[in-house]
């Protein structure tokens, strides 16, 4: 028992540094690929000196999981179990989620120039929700633009400018990304009654249809995130700042926020832009 726990405080130690190392390493590694896009050439030394860092924390990457993947197989799973499980525990929730997100959301630029809808399957009501938010992310892209081609000629440093062309062209894209993974992933009503609420590729949770007690249209003007939950158990999905559907459940129902955090909505507001549309849908399954 004693070695078992040694091996364990050990292995809980190897994840901690694990991180903290990539946490300090990967701010660093970002910043230094904006510039080699950007075509500013760091000096050697530089350059030199993240290779080691990158090299170092990848071999100690290598070693903590490992620890973990052999330690995952001697309890008895299998590879691909003992894996994720390594990976699981070497890579915080938030970092995977994100770069979950992320890819989600890229992908979504080519089902949106296709005209395709993601888990809407024939006989299903697509519902759209993002009438509120439409010209405010056009703006934003309009206001991106401007602000792309100002930089061209206010910054007289081209290595700066090179560097800023390319974070403002990422940050472009990020707003598509994101405005293209809304409009293909709408929330969806199932003939059998079951609605699935989303917000792109942010948030996802599956309403069954003997959790809902009742459904009607109810339009408000909350304040606060994209995903709110009070201490009573209502939870808000803002679109706009305006949630326009309230389903009340007949049980808790769990949910995970963007990041990864858990909670329990009894009560659950969010937005559609034909809320009678759903609400009809949902009161009378085939």
């Amino acid at each position: 028992m004693s070695g078992g726990g040694a091996r364990e405080r050990a292995g809980a130690r190897g994840v901690r540094a694990a991180r903290i190392a990539v946490a300090a390493v990967l701010p660093a590694e970002l910043a230094l690929a904006v510039c080699l896009v950007a075509g500013v050439r760091p000096p050697g030394w530089a350059l030199a000196g993240a290779e080691v860092l990158v090299l170092a924390v990848l071999l100690l990457e290598s070693w903590v999981l490992r620890s973990l993947y052999a330690a995952a197989r001697a309890r008895g799973e299998d590879r691909r179990a003992a894996r994720r499980s390594a990976l699981r525990q070497v890579v915080p929730v938030a970092v995977r989620r994100l770069l979950g997100h992320e890819l989600r959301s890229t992908g979504s630029l080519g089902r949106w120039a296709l005209r395709r809808k993601h888990g809407v399957r024939p006989g299903d009501l697509a519902a759209a929700y993002t009438g509120p938010q439409t010209a405010m992310m056009y703006g934003l892209l309009f206001v991106s633009v401007i602000e792309t081609a100002a930089l061209a000629f206010l910054i007289p440093w081209p290595a700066v400018h090179r560097v800023m062309l390319v974070l403002d062209l990422y940050g472009i894209l990020a707003v598509l990304a994101l405005h293209a993974a809304c409009v293909t992933r709408p929330h969806v009503v199932r003939p059998d009654g079951s609605l699935r609420i989303r917000y792109g590729a942010l948030f996802d949770l599956a309403v069954p249809p003997d959790a809902v007690a009742s459904v009607r249209v109810d339009r408000r003007y909350p304040e606060g995130r994209l995903v709110t939950l009070s201490e009573d158990g209502v939870l808000d999905l803002i679109v706009g700042s305006q949630t326009s559907v309230t389903v009340e459940l007949n049980r808790p129902l769990p949910f995970v926020r963007p990041l990864g955090g858990r909670g329990e909505a009894r009560t659950i507001r969010f937005h559609a832009d034909d809320p009678r549309a759903l609400v009809g849908a949902l009161r009378q399954p085939a």
